[in-house]
């Protein structure tokens, strides 16, 4: 099939990476002229495992092909994808929506024959219904459908989550309109693959939904080991327990500094404001969102009373800034908050990332980047584990010791045990398991 993808970023790219990879004739269009210059040169604009040599094996076979022309690309294109950012809109958090409607008047100029548009970026309730609206008011002559196909990638792992997917929700009630969409993704029948069949607005708020619950379940295992701290429980074992049923699921029950990224802060905030407008508020998530900006922030209040109660003066070093491992994505990091408080309380900061400096250095000011994580230590107070990149997780423990200056070691992530940090001579703070200690010393007073 030919398709046509608009929107050369995250979703977009990987989207067409792999539909090539399926065997299809497919083209990515966008209007940054710079971005698309260096596709075609092989420069991948943001760090995904895998991606630059799927894109590179596709554009030599002439299955995948960059552009700046929309026109061309959807005239000759059987489906086209709209994959365009839907950034928070500043003042009320709702999703913008901008790029959308523009990619859609665009496209309804363009259009040749049957054609089937999805939308493939992240969207509010209702807007394939605004996307059909305007592409019938600009070319009531046309012959096509508006079908919704959310994506469901995770970054770092995103490759094997479209070739290899739970589900594949196709949002139309059009007959023609699903069978096409049927023949987007045969290749993937033989992973079994199911291919749930909804209609548009139930498609656009299944992915919201997704997102909320999961966004949930982080946010409720870290007040759960904030508990943990308090009773002298371990938040690992709560969550394996919680994990061991099936009605639960282990995934997203790691304790840590709280959710990031592209998707969950915004896409929670886009469905509070939509549950608000149509009167039927998400209570729950809009507490999720609201304590889980909170956790971030404490994490830096956890490093400043680890170090006494002042950080002026002080060397901190954070190792990992990216919300996530193996991803250069620093939006919403919880590594942001944590720099911005620890800098409000005087503290210098030294960091180092094995992949997201580059964006970091984009959004954060006055700290000092590092070439590993032992030249990140050297001379700090405190060294604190941000983002559990695998590189982090069999530091040379004594080499560490012997870079800084205190020995102050907090672990965000819960990557090493307590006793040995301590039989190395840290002062080892962790997240939701150093609540034993207390009540062991409360056990211990009482016998």
């Amino acid at each position: 099939m030919k398709i046509a993808i608009v929107g050369s970023g995250y979703v977009g790219l990987v989207s067409g990476a792999c539909l090539a990879d399926f065997g299809h004739a497919v083209r990515c269009v966008d209007k940054d002229a710079n971005k698309i210059s260096a596709l075609r040169e092989g420069r991948i604009p943001i760090f995904e495992p895998g991606l630059d040599g799927l894109v590179a094996s596709n554009m030599a076979t002439g299955r995948l092909s960059f552009d700046t022309d929309l026109s061309a690309a959807v005239a000759e294109a059987e489906v086209v994808f709209i994959a365009v950012g839907t950034p928070s809109r500043r003042g009320d958090g709702f999703a913008d929506l901008t790029y959308v409607y523009a990619a859609a008047r665009d496209i309804a100029h363009a259009l040749r024959g049957h054609t089937v548009l999805v939308t493939k970026s992240t969207v509010p309730v209702g807007t394939g219904d605004e996307v059909e609206r305007i592409v019938r008011e600009l070319r009531p002559d046309a012959d096509f459908q508006v079908v919704s196909n959310p994506e469901f990638l995770r970054e770092g792992a995103a490759i094997d989550d479209f070739k290899r997917p739970d589900r594949i929700v196709v949002g139309s009630d059009d007959a023609r309109a699903r069978e096409v969409m049927n023949e987007v993704y045969r290749p993937l029948y033989l992973n079994s693959a199911p291919i749930l069949h909804t209609s548009r607005r139930t498609a656009e708020l299944t992915k919201y939904a997704a997102n909320a619950f999961l966004a949930t379940k982080i946010t409720f295992i870290n007040e759960m080991a904030d508990l943990c701290e308090k009773v002298g429980a371990n938040v690992q074992d709560v969550a394996r327990g919680m994990g061991l049923d099936n009605r639960i699921g282990a995934k997203f029950l790691h304790a840590g500094p709280g959710y990031g990224g592209s998707c969950f802060p915004k896409d929670t905030l886009a469905l509070i404001k939509t549950a608000q407008d149509f009167g039927a508020p998400s209570r729950i998530v809009e507490t999720v969102a609201a304590v889980n900006d909170q956790r971030k922030r404490s994490m830096a209040r956890r490093v400043i009373e680890a170090l006494g109660g002042s950080v002026r003066g002080r060397t901190v070093a954070l190792l990992g800034l990216t919300f996530k491992p193996n991803t250069d994505d620093m939006r919403d990091a919880p590594s942001l908050a944590i720099v911005t408080a620890l800098q409000d309380g005087g503290a210098h900061v030294r960091a180092f990332d094995p992949e997201g400096m580059g964006q970091a250095a984009l959004v954060l000011n006055d700290v000092a980047y590092a070439s590993d994580a032992y030249d990140c230590a050297a001379g700090a107070d405190a060294v604190v584990l941000v983002t559990e990149w695998n590189t982090f997780r069999a530091l040379d423990l004594e080499r560490i010791g012997a870079a800084m200056k205190g020995r102050v070691f907090l672990d965000l992530r819960n990557v090493y045990k307590r006793e040995i940090m301590e039989a190395k001579g840290f002062q080892y703070h962790d997240v939701g398991r150093g609540g034993d200690a207390p009540m062991r010393a409360r056990t211990e007073a009482a016998a």
